[in-house]
Protein backbone atom coordinates (compact mmCIF):
# COMPACT_ATOMS: atom_id res chain seq x y z
CA UNK A 1 0.00 0.00 0.00
CA UNK A 2 1.11 3.42 -0.59
CA UNK A 3 1.36 5.64 2.28
CA UNK A 4 1.77 9.44 2.54
CA UNK A 5 1.22 12.18 5.16
CA UNK A 6 -2.11 12.71 3.32
CA UNK A 7 -3.32 8.92 3.87
CA UNK A 8 -6.59 8.78 5.84
CA UNK A 9 -9.39 6.61 6.44
CA UNK A 10 -12.88 8.11 4.63
CA UNK A 11 -16.19 7.79 5.96
CA UNK A 12 -19.41 9.31 6.65
CA UNK A 13 -20.30 11.16 10.02
CA UNK A 14 -23.92 13.04 10.45
CA UNK A 15 -24.51 12.70 6.73
CA UNK A 16 -20.96 15.07 5.85
CA UNK A 17 -17.97 12.80 4.40
CA UNK A 18 -14.92 13.21 6.60
CA UNK A 19 -11.50 11.83 6.64
CA UNK A 20 -9.85 10.29 10.01
CA UNK A 21 -6.51 10.60 9.58
CA UNK A 22 -3.27 8.53 10.64
CA UNK A 23 -1.25 9.43 13.74
CA UNK A 24 2.06 10.79 11.95
CA UNK A 25 4.06 7.39 11.65
CA UNK A 26 7.44 6.57 11.26
CA UNK A 27 6.13 4.87 7.53
CA UNK A 28 5.03 8.79 6.97
CA UNK A 29 8.40 10.10 7.37
CA UNK A 30 11.99 9.70 5.35
CA UNK A 31 14.67 7.80 6.89
CA UNK A 32 16.45 10.54 9.17
CA UNK A 33 13.13 11.88 10.18
CA UNK A 34 14.08 15.71 8.60
CA UNK A 35 11.47 14.91 5.76
CA UNK A 36 7.91 13.18 4.62
CA UNK A 37 8.64 10.25 3.26
CA UNK A 38 7.79 11.81 -0.42
CA UNK A 39 10.72 14.09 0.00
CA UNK A 40 8.54 16.89 0.92
CA UNK A 41 10.28 18.96 3.71
CA UNK A 42 8.99 19.86 7.46
CA UNK A 43 7.45 23.43 7.14
CA UNK A 44 9.82 26.16 8.35
CA UNK A 45 7.39 29.00 10.44
CA UNK A 46 9.02 32.33 10.45
CA UNK A 47 8.22 34.80 13.67
CA UNK A 48 9.12 38.11 15.27
CA UNK A 49 10.20 38.82 19.08
CA UNK A 50 10.34 42.66 20.13
CA UNK A 51 11.87 44.23 23.48
CA UNK A 52 11.75 47.86 24.11
CA UNK A 53 14.74 50.28 24.73
CA UNK A 54 17.51 48.50 23.52
CA UNK A 55 20.63 47.85 25.79
CA UNK A 56 23.85 49.32 27.24
CA UNK A 57 26.82 48.26 24.75
CA UNK A 58 29.63 48.46 27.48
CA UNK A 59 27.57 45.43 29.18
CA UNK A 60 26.03 43.67 26.99
CA UNK A 61 28.16 43.45 23.53
CA UNK A 62 30.31 40.27 23.66
CA UNK A 63 34.40 40.93 23.19
CA UNK A 64 34.31 37.69 20.82
CA UNK A 65 32.79 37.80 17.27
CA UNK A 66 32.01 34.53 15.57
CA UNK A 67 31.19 30.81 17.51
CA UNK A 68 32.04 30.62 21.18
CA UNK A 69 31.20 34.36 22.32
CA UNK A 70 31.63 35.80 25.56
CA UNK A 71 28.40 37.13 27.49
CA UNK A 72 28.37 40.73 29.35
CA UNK A 73 26.09 41.18 32.18
CA UNK A 74 22.66 42.33 30.49
CA UNK A 75 23.54 39.03 28.05
CA UNK A 76 23.26 36.46 30.85
CA UNK A 77 20.53 35.19 30.54
CA UNK A 78 21.42 34.25 27.25
CA UNK A 79 23.75 30.99 28.59
CA UNK A 80 20.80 28.37 28.07
CA UNK A 81 19.69 29.10 24.72
CA UNK A 82 23.20 30.59 23.42
CA UNK A 83 23.23 27.19 21.11
CA UNK A 84 19.69 27.85 19.68
CA UNK A 85 20.61 31.88 18.46
CA UNK A 86 22.38 34.07 16.81
CA UNK A 87 24.02 37.67 18.57
CA UNK A 88 23.59 40.89 16.02
CA UNK A 89 25.28 43.77 16.86
CA UNK A 90 26.50 47.36 15.75
CA UNK A 91 24.14 47.65 13.19
CA UNK A 92 22.50 50.55 12.20
CA UNK A 93 18.91 51.65 11.15
CA UNK A 94 19.54 54.87 8.53
CA UNK A 95 16.86 57.80 8.80
CA UNK A 96 18.93 59.61 5.85
CA UNK A 97 16.83 62.97 5.38
CA UNK A 98 13.94 61.71 7.93
CA UNK A 99 13.35 63.22 11.27
CA UNK A 100 14.58 61.07 14.17
CA UNK A 101 11.21 59.74 15.37
CA UNK A 102 11.59 58.46 19.27
CA UNK A 103 11.06 54.37 19.82
CA UNK A 104 9.32 54.46 16.31
CA UNK A 105 12.00 54.80 14.11
CA UNK A 106 14.48 52.07 14.57
CA UNK A 107 11.90 49.06 14.65
CA UNK A 108 9.86 50.51 11.47
CA UNK A 109 13.09 50.46 9.66
CA UNK A 110 14.15 47.52 10.54
CA UNK A 111 10.47 45.88 10.02
CA UNK A 112 9.57 47.49 6.81
CA UNK A 113 13.01 48.83 5.57
CA UNK A 114 11.95 52.29 5.22
CA UNK A 115 12.85 55.27 7.48
CA UNK A 116 9.32 57.10 8.39
CA UNK A 117 8.41 60.25 7.91
CA UNK A 118 6.42 61.34 10.94
CA UNK A 119 4.65 60.15 14.35
CA UNK A 120 1.95 57.42 12.82
CA UNK A 121 3.72 57.13 9.28
CA UNK A 122 3.74 53.70 8.40
CA UNK A 123 5.77 53.88 5.09
CA UNK A 124 5.07 49.82 3.73
CA UNK A 125 3.91 46.82 5.08
CA UNK A 126 6.15 44.87 7.49
CA UNK A 127 8.07 42.25 6.84
CA UNK A 128 6.09 39.59 8.39
CA UNK A 129 3.48 40.60 6.30
CA UNK A 130 5.15 39.96 3.11
CA UNK A 131 6.69 36.53 4.79
CA UNK A 132 2.89 35.59 5.03
CA UNK A 133 1.68 36.16 1.68
CA UNK A 134 4.06 33.41 1.19
CA UNK A 135 3.84 30.85 3.81
CA UNK A 136 0.83 31.84 5.56
CA UNK A 137 -1.68 31.27 3.03
CA UNK A 138 -2.55 27.67 3.62
CA UNK A 139 -3.00 27.93 7.26
CA UNK A 140 -6.09 28.88 9.73
CA UNK A 141 -4.20 31.84 10.36
CA UNK A 142 -2.25 34.21 8.09
CA UNK A 143 -0.37 35.33 10.67
CA UNK A 144 -0.80 35.43 14.52
CA UNK A 145 0.01 38.33 16.68
CA UNK A 146 0.15 39.00 20.99
CA UNK A 147 1.67 41.76 23.38
CA UNK A 148 2.41 40.86 26.74
CA UNK A 149 2.24 44.53 27.85
CA UNK A 150 -1.78 44.07 28.08
CA UNK A 151 -2.22 47.06 25.86
CA UNK A 152 -3.81 46.76 22.27
CA UNK A 153 -1.91 49.52 21.36
CA UNK A 154 1.60 47.58 21.05
CA UNK A 155 2.00 46.22 17.67
CA UNK A 156 4.82 46.27 15.59
CA UNK A 157 3.22 45.04 12.73
CA UNK A 158 0.97 46.50 9.74
CA UNK A 159 -0.27 46.08 6.54
CA UNK A 160 -0.06 49.56 4.97
CA UNK A 161 -0.35 52.69 6.13
CA UNK A 162 -3.31 52.49 7.60
CA UNK A 163 -4.04 49.18 8.81
CA UNK A 164 -2.05 47.67 11.66
CA UNK A 165 -2.09 44.29 13.30
CA UNK A 166 -4.46 44.17 16.17
CA UNK A 167 -2.52 42.24 18.51
CA UNK A 168 -3.84 39.76 21.23
CA UNK A 169 -2.99 41.13 24.54
CA UNK A 170 -5.46 38.85 27.09
CA UNK A 171 -4.20 35.34 27.42
CA UNK A 172 -7.92 33.86 27.93
CA UNK A 173 -9.27 35.90 24.51
CA UNK A 174 -5.60 34.08 22.86
CA UNK A 175 -6.63 30.87 24.14
CA UNK A 176 -10.03 31.39 22.69
CA UNK A 177 -8.93 32.69 19.48
CA UNK A 178 -6.79 29.82 18.77
CA UNK A 179 -8.20 26.73 20.88
CA UNK A 180 -11.53 27.31 21.22
CA UNK A 181 -14.67 26.20 20.18
CA UNK A 182 -13.48 26.65 16.01
CA UNK A 183 -10.13 24.46 16.87
CA UNK A 184 -9.82 21.04 15.01
CA UNK A 185 -7.64 18.96 17.11
CA UNK A 186 -5.31 17.12 14.02
CA UNK A 187 -4.48 14.00 16.40
CA UNK A 188 -8.50 14.09 17.48
CA UNK A 189 -10.16 10.49 16.42
CA UNK A 190 -13.23 11.95 14.81
CA UNK A 191 -14.11 15.30 12.56
CA UNK A 192 -17.07 16.61 12.32
CA UNK A 193 -17.08 19.56 9.57
CA UNK A 194 -18.27 23.06 11.30
CA UNK A 195 -21.40 24.26 9.88
CA UNK A 196 -20.83 27.82 10.46
CA UNK A 197 -17.67 27.31 8.71
CA UNK A 198 -19.72 25.76 5.48
CA UNK A 199 -22.01 28.46 5.70
CA UNK A 200 -18.91 31.39 5.76
CA UNK A 201 -17.55 29.29 3.10
CA UNK A 202 -21.00 28.77 0.68
CA UNK A 203 -21.59 32.91 1.58
CA UNK A 204 -18.11 33.88 0.77
CA UNK A 205 -18.43 31.82 -2.66
CA UNK A 206 -21.00 33.92 -4.08
CA UNK A 207 -19.62 36.96 -2.73
CA UNK A 208 -16.64 35.99 -5.24
CA UNK A 209 -18.81 35.12 -8.16
CA UNK A 210 -20.25 38.64 -7.81
CA UNK A 211 -16.95 40.44 -7.51
CA UNK A 212 -15.90 38.66 -10.37
CA UNK A 213 -18.68 39.86 -12.43
CA UNK A 214 -18.66 43.64 -11.55
CA UNK A 215 -14.43 43.16 -12.06
CA UNK A 216 -15.72 42.91 -15.86
CA UNK A 217 -17.49 45.98 -15.91
CA UNK A 218 -14.88 48.72 -14.72
CA UNK A 219 -11.90 50.71 -15.32
CA UNK A 220 -8.39 49.46 -14.96
CA UNK A 221 -7.80 51.34 -11.81
CA UNK A 222 -11.25 49.83 -10.17
CA UNK A 223 -9.61 46.34 -11.46
CA UNK A 224 -6.55 46.63 -9.53
CA UNK A 225 -8.42 47.22 -6.22
CA UNK A 226 -10.30 44.69 -6.67
CA UNK A 227 -8.04 41.93 -7.93
CA UNK A 228 -6.16 42.96 -4.88
CA UNK A 229 -9.66 42.63 -2.66
CA UNK A 230 -10.22 39.27 -4.88
CA UNK A 231 -6.53 37.75 -3.40
CA UNK A 232 -7.80 38.53 0.24
CA UNK A 233 -10.98 36.82 -0.67
CA UNK A 234 -9.49 33.73 -1.84
CA UNK A 235 -7.07 33.65 1.26
CA UNK A 236 -10.51 33.30 2.74
CA UNK A 237 -11.73 30.71 0.86
CA UNK A 238 -8.05 28.56 1.45
CA UNK A 239 -8.71 29.19 5.26
CA UNK A 240 -12.09 28.07 5.10
CA UNK A 241 -11.15 24.83 3.28
CA UNK A 242 -8.70 23.93 5.35
CA UNK A 243 -11.21 24.45 8.19
CA UNK A 244 -13.23 22.08 6.43
CA UNK A 245 -10.49 19.34 5.59
CA UNK A 246 -9.57 16.90 8.57
CA UNK A 247 -6.08 18.12 9.99
CA UNK A 248 -3.40 16.19 9.47
CA UNK A 249 -1.83 14.44 12.63
CA UNK A 250 0.71 16.23 14.32
CA UNK A 251 2.61 14.55 17.10
CA UNK A 252 4.23 17.73 18.47
CA UNK A 253 0.36 19.16 18.45
CA UNK A 254 -0.89 18.99 22.27
CA UNK A 255 -3.26 21.52 22.85
CA UNK A 256 -3.18 23.18 26.26
CA UNK A 257 -5.85 23.11 28.91
CA UNK A 258 -8.23 26.15 28.86
CA UNK A 259 -7.29 29.09 30.74
CA UNK A 260 -10.07 30.30 33.11
CA UNK A 261 -8.88 33.05 34.88
CA UNK A 262 -7.21 36.49 33.90
CA UNK A 263 -3.72 37.61 34.23
CA UNK A 264 -3.84 40.66 36.93
CA UNK A 265 -3.85 43.76 34.81
CA UNK A 266 -0.83 46.36 34.90
CA UNK A 267 2.75 47.53 33.99
CA UNK A 268 4.79 46.12 36.55
CA UNK A 269 7.41 43.90 35.46
CA UNK A 270 6.62 40.60 36.91
CA UNK A 271 2.87 40.96 35.69
CA UNK A 272 4.41 41.37 31.99
CA UNK A 273 6.54 38.42 32.65
CA UNK A 274 4.20 36.41 33.72
CA UNK A 275 1.63 37.37 30.82
CA UNK A 276 4.84 37.08 28.52
CA UNK A 277 5.44 33.26 29.37
CA UNK A 278 1.53 32.47 29.21
CA UNK A 279 1.16 33.95 25.61
CA UNK A 280 4.70 32.18 24.57
CA UNK A 281 3.50 28.72 25.72
CA UNK A 282 0.03 29.58 23.35
CA UNK A 283 2.12 30.76 20.69
CA UNK A 284 4.47 28.00 20.59
CA UNK A 285 1.29 25.58 20.14
CA UNK A 286 -0.28 26.93 18.12
CA UNK A 287 3.14 27.30 15.94
CA UNK A 288 3.33 23.45 16.67
CA UNK A 289 -0.06 22.71 15.83
CA UNK A 290 -0.10 23.99 12.29
CA UNK A 291 -2.53 26.86 13.19
CA UNK A 292 -0.27 29.50 11.67
CA UNK A 293 3.44 29.90 9.85
CA UNK A 294 4.12 33.51 10.81
CA UNK A 295 4.24 35.08 14.15
CA UNK A 296 5.07 37.83 16.23
CA UNK A 297 5.30 38.42 20.24
CA UNK A 298 6.40 42.21 21.99
CA UNK A 299 7.73 42.00 25.37
CA UNK A 300 7.99 44.92 26.93
CA UNK A 301 6.84 48.15 26.86
CA UNK A 302 8.16 52.12 27.81
CA UNK A 303 5.72 52.10 30.44
CA UNK A 304 7.15 48.50 32.50
CA UNK A 305 7.69 49.29 36.33
CA UNK A 306 10.06 47.88 38.45
CA UNK A 307 8.76 47.37 42.32
CA UNK A 308 10.42 49.89 44.64
CA UNK A 309 11.25 52.18 42.03
CA UNK A 310 9.65 55.11 41.09
CA UNK A 311 10.05 55.24 37.44
CA UNK A 312 9.25 53.46 34.86
CA UNK A 313 11.41 51.93 32.15
CA UNK A 314 11.44 55.05 29.43
CA UNK A 315 11.24 57.46 31.75
CA UNK A 316 13.93 55.79 33.87
CA UNK A 317 16.81 55.23 30.50
CA UNK A 318 17.09 59.39 30.04
CA UNK A 319 16.72 60.50 33.86
CA UNK A 320 19.10 57.97 35.45
CA UNK A 321 22.62 59.43 36.00
CA UNK A 322 25.89 56.54 35.24
CA UNK A 323 26.86 55.03 38.38
CA UNK A 324 30.26 56.23 38.96
CA UNK A 325 32.17 53.08 39.96
CA UNK A 326 29.79 50.79 37.16
CA UNK A 327 29.39 52.82 34.18
CA UNK A 328 26.16 52.00 33.49
CA UNK A 329 22.75 53.22 34.12
CA UNK A 330 21.80 50.81 36.69
CA UNK A 331 18.09 50.59 37.10
CA UNK A 332 17.38 50.82 33.19
CA UNK A 333 19.96 47.68 32.58
CA UNK A 334 17.59 45.91 35.49
CA UNK A 335 15.04 46.12 32.71
CA UNK A 336 17.08 45.15 30.12
CA UNK A 337 17.98 42.14 31.83
CA UNK A 338 14.22 40.89 32.58
CA UNK A 339 13.85 41.76 28.94
CA UNK A 340 16.65 39.90 27.83
CA UNK A 341 15.51 36.58 30.33
CA UNK A 342 11.81 36.89 28.37
CA UNK A 343 13.53 36.51 25.57
CA UNK A 344 15.73 33.32 26.28
CA UNK A 345 12.25 31.73 27.63
CA UNK A 346 11.19 32.59 23.91
CA UNK A 347 13.74 30.26 22.41
CA UNK A 348 13.86 27.84 24.60
CA UNK A 349 10.51 26.93 24.99
CA UNK A 350 10.45 26.37 21.02
CA UNK A 351 12.94 24.04 21.96
CA UNK A 352 11.08 22.03 23.99
CA UNK A 353 8.53 20.74 21.75
CA UNK A 354 10.06 18.32 19.94
CA UNK A 355 9.03 17.81 15.79
CA UNK A 356 10.48 14.72 13.87
CA UNK A 357 13.74 14.21 14.56
CA UNK A 358 14.90 16.98 15.78
CA UNK A 359 12.87 20.20 17.40
CA UNK A 360 10.08 22.68 17.03
CA UNK A 361 13.35 25.46 16.96
CA UNK A 362 15.18 23.53 14.42
CA UNK A 363 11.93 24.49 11.57
CA UNK A 364 11.56 28.23 12.60
CA UNK A 365 13.05 31.86 12.38
CA UNK A 366 12.67 34.23 14.29
CA UNK A 367 13.99 37.75 14.55
CA UNK A 368 13.90 39.57 17.88
CA UNK A 369 14.64 43.54 17.43
CA UNK A 370 13.96 46.73 19.26
CA UNK A 371 13.35 50.59 18.83
CA UNK A 372 16.82 52.11 19.43
CA UNK A 373 20.53 51.28 19.66
CA UNK A 374 21.45 53.24 23.30
CA UNK A 375 17.89 54.81 24.89
CA UNK A 376 19.80 57.50 26.95
CA UNK A 377 20.00 59.22 23.64
CA UNK A 378 17.96 57.71 21.40
CA UNK A 379 20.79 56.14 18.96
CA UNK A 380 20.27 54.66 15.97
CA UNK A 381 23.77 53.15 15.98
CA UNK A 382 25.25 50.35 17.78
CA UNK A 383 21.83 48.73 16.72
CA UNK A 384 20.83 44.98 18.48
CA UNK A 385 19.18 42.00 17.30
CA UNK A 386 18.77 38.38 18.09
CA UNK A 387 18.16 35.69 15.41
CA UNK A 388 17.09 31.74 16.74
CA UNK A 389 16.02 28.42 14.92
CA UNK A 390 17.51 26.67 12.23
CA UNK A 391 15.09 27.53 9.55
CA UNK A 392 14.85 23.55 8.14
CA UNK A 393 19.21 23.48 8.54
CA UNK A 394 19.54 26.93 6.24
CA UNK A 395 20.71 28.43 9.15
CA UNK A 396 23.93 28.26 11.40
CA UNK A 397 23.65 29.13 15.60
CA UNK A 398 25.68 29.80 18.10
CA UNK A 399 27.15 33.23 16.30
CA UNK A 400 27.99 36.79 17.54
CA UNK A 401 28.08 38.63 14.05
CA UNK A 402 29.18 42.50 14.30
CA UNK A 403 27.92 44.88 11.39
CA UNK A 404 30.20 47.43 11.52
CA UNK A 405 27.99 49.99 11.35
CA UNK A 406 25.56 48.17 7.74
CA UNK A 407 22.48 48.80 7.51
CA UNK A 408 20.27 46.36 10.23
CA UNK A 409 17.70 45.61 6.87
CA UNK A 410 20.29 42.63 6.53
CA UNK A 411 18.45 40.82 8.90
CA UNK A 412 15.69 41.65 7.18
CA UNK A 413 16.48 40.77 3.73
CA UNK A 414 18.08 37.75 5.28
CA UNK A 415 15.11 36.36 6.70
CA UNK A 416 12.89 37.57 3.60
CA UNK A 417 14.88 35.35 1.84
CA UNK A 418 15.28 32.45 3.57
CA UNK A 419 11.45 32.08 3.36
CA UNK A 420 11.52 31.96 -0.41
CA UNK A 421 10.09 35.36 -0.90
CA UNK A 422 11.41 37.03 -4.41
CA UNK A 423 13.00 40.12 -3.46
CA UNK A 424 16.31 40.99 -5.60
CA UNK A 425 16.98 43.84 -2.66
CA UNK A 426 15.13 44.96 0.71
CA UNK A 427 14.73 48.66 1.94
CA UNK A 428 14.81 52.43 0.87
CA UNK A 429 17.78 54.62 0.20
CA UNK A 430 20.91 53.82 2.80
CA UNK A 431 18.76 50.77 4.17
CA UNK A 432 18.74 49.22 0.39
CA UNK A 433 20.72 46.34 0.51
CA UNK A 434 21.13 42.64 -1.12
CA UNK A 435 23.54 41.67 1.46
CA UNK A 436 22.76 38.87 3.75
CA UNK A 437 24.40 37.97 6.28
CA UNK A 438 26.17 35.23 5.36
CA UNK A 439 27.67 34.45 8.67
CA UNK A 440 24.77 32.64 9.98
CA UNK A 441 23.98 30.75 6.69
CA UNK A 442 24.28 27.43 6.24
Amino acid sequence: MDFSRRFALKGMLGGSAVTVGLPLLNVFLNGNGNAMADGTPMPVRFGTWYWHLGMQRNIFVPDKVGAGFDLKEESAAFEPIKQHMNLLTNFTAYRDDCPLLCHSSGWIISRSGIAPKANGDNPGETLDITVSNQIGRTTRFKTLTATATGDVRDTHSYENQTTETVPEFSPIAFYQRVFGPEFQDPNAPSFTPNPKIMVRKSVLSGVVDDVKKVNAKVGAEDRARLDQYLTGLRHLERQFEQQLTKPTPIAACKAPKALDKETQPGNESSLITSRHKMMTDLMVMAVACDQTRVFNMSYSGANTTKPGYEKPHHTCTHEERLDDKLGYQVNASWFTRRSMEAWAYYVEAFSKVKEGDGTLLDNVFIQADTDVGYARVHSLDGYTAMTAGRAGGKVKTGIHVAGNGTSICRLGYTGLKLMGCDVATWGTKSNNNSNAISEILA
